[in-house]
């Protein structure tokens, strides 16, 4: 986990309700979703082994243990998860060694959160070492704080990873906006408390109380992130009221 949180940082603009934007990268910041799954095509063809399509709305999106492990079940590779995580980093890192492609809108999202001194985090179930190098064609500039799949006890789909962002700002969950792509991350972001937003790059998702759902990051700007905080906390305090 790396931090460079001043405390100016911690705080948004008196009356706001969002208090930190904390934004998956694979699928979600970087078109990266078909990348993984070209290198996990190579590497086992190497293997002797031939993935099925099918596999890949599966292993999208999880943390690289799971998705190893779920693709040596199906195939009946002999190989170990550990060597199979190194060898699919390693053909990884070097397929988006010229760069990898921002998805639509996530350049002027980020600006636009800078501008606003908003406190953004990178939460990915990626590497350290993978995270780190896709940086350099996101721009480091943009997050006060990155967490990544092997600094936490356990990534996605469990909520570490997004509780560990929101308490790197000191923020509260239900006051974070979350920005996610797969099904998986979105379970880890809402057992963390967080409110999401949805933009599915490989199988669908559907819309739910807490979450909403768009077509592209070209949808998505900090008006919009606010509202959806303010309106769920809107909700909650209704809901209490009533009881």
């Amino acid at each position: 986990m790396t931090s460079t949180v001043p405390a100016s940082l911690t705080r948004t603009a008196p009356g706001a309700a969002l208090q930190a934007v904390l934004l998956d990268m694979d699928g979600t910041l970087v078109d990266s979703e078909g990348f993984w799954w070209d290198t996990e095509v190579e590497v086992f063809a190497d293997l002797g082994h031939r993935l099925d399509e099918s596999w890949r709305e599966v292993v999208v999106g999880g943390p690289m243990t799971r998705s190893a492990g779920y693709l040596i079940d199906v195939t009946g590779a002999d190989i170990a998860v550990e060597e199979l995580t190194i060898l699919l980093n390693d053909r990884f890192e070097k397929r988006i060694g010229r760069g990898v492609p921002l998805m639509p809108g996530a350049a002027r999202l980020l600006a636009e959160l800078s501008a606003h001194a908003v406190p953004t985090a990178l939460v990915s179930a990626s590497h350290r070492r993978i995270i780190d190098r896709v940086l350099d064609s996101i721009g480091h500039h943009h997050f006060a704080l990155t967490i990544a799949g092997d600094e936490v006890a356990r990534t996605k789909p469990h909520p570490d990873p997004y509780l560990a962002a929101a308490a790197g700002f000191g923020a509260d969950p239900a006051r974070c906006a979350v920005i996610e792509d797969t099904a998986t991350g979105v379970a880890s972001a809402e057992a963390a408390g967080c409110r999401v937003v949805a933009v599915p790059s490989v199988a669908p998702i559907a819309p739910a109380p807490g979450r909403v759902v768009v077509g592209s990051l070209e949808d998505v700007d900090l008006a919009f992130l606010r509202k959806l905080v303010l309106d769920q906390r809107v909700e909650d305090e209704g809901t209490r009221t009533r009881r």
